[in-house]
């Protein structure tokens, strides 16, 4: 799992650094297909479910599962990078938010605070603890930041399925759930929006936008409970 997830990583970082304005979302999709392809790998999402692109790409007001499309990025954009890759029966998912010559302050403290909230819940994520801490510690920091916390979607279990039990909501009082033990594996995902925690579906059946169309930030690292501290498992071989 531990290549799987490197593998995602990887792709991840270099579709990310690839962005620039005058591209098109199709051409990341693209590049990221390039990639996965000299790996020997598979693309977790194509095909999934009917899901026609290699990766999520969601852009400003959009939250989770973008499709890859002619859109051309602009400078301003944000854009949620959200890929995940199958290698020897295992799935690696990870997400990133990145600004392109972004200077609004309120859109630079959303994506701040998305990665704050993903490295809070990352710290929960120890044996011993319930799995309702990290659903809390998500919430603490989202609220404390004053941003929507989107409910509709959330983290989840991973192993040889890219979406296995439990699910892991952004929000919830500690202290409840399953105790966590050394070795699970979870995909963690803070989605959070600068107004309301409101979402809806675009007509495509995959594209969610916030209701009131103000931008959103999704970040997401897979990591397995530790004793002491979790490991983050999507982390580029090169890191």
């Amino acid at each position: 799992m531990r290549v799987s997830c490197g593998m995602a990583a990887t792709v991840r970082t270099k579709v990310a650094k690839a962005i620039k304005p005058g591209m098109t979302t199709l051409e990341l999709d693209e590049y990221a297909q390039e990639l996965i392809a000299g790996m020997d790998a598979k693309s977790a999402f194509y095909g999934y479910r009917g899901f026609p692109g290699h990766i999520c790409v969601s852009v400003n007001d959009e939250v989770v599962h973008g499709i890859p499309s002619k859109r051309v990025i602009r400078m301003g954009d944000i854009l949620s990078i959200d890929f995940g890759v199958v290698y020897d029966g295992f799935v690696g998912d990870t997400a990133t938010t990145v600004m392109v010559g972004v200077t609004d302050p309120d859109v630079i403290r959303l994506v701040s605070v998305t990665e704050e909230a993903l490295a809070a819940a990352i710290e929960q994520a120890v044996a011993g603890n319930r799995l309702s801490d990290i659903s809390h510690a998500v919430e603490k920091v989202a609220t404390a930041a004053g941003v929507g916390i989107v409910r509709d979607f959330v983290g989840h279990g991973i192993g040889r399925k890219m979406h296995e039990d439990p699910q892991i909501p952004n929000f919830g009082k500690p202290g409840r759930g399953p105790k966590l033990r050394a070795g699970m594996t979870f995909a963690l995902e803070p989605m959070l929006n600068l107004g309301t925690h409101e979402v809806e579906v675009m007509p495509d059946g995959w594209t969610v936008l916030t209701k009131d169309r103000k931008p959103s930030a999704h970040c997401e690292h897979t990591v397995a409970v530790g004793v002491e501290k979790a490991e983050i498992l999507t982390i580029p071989k090169n890191e």
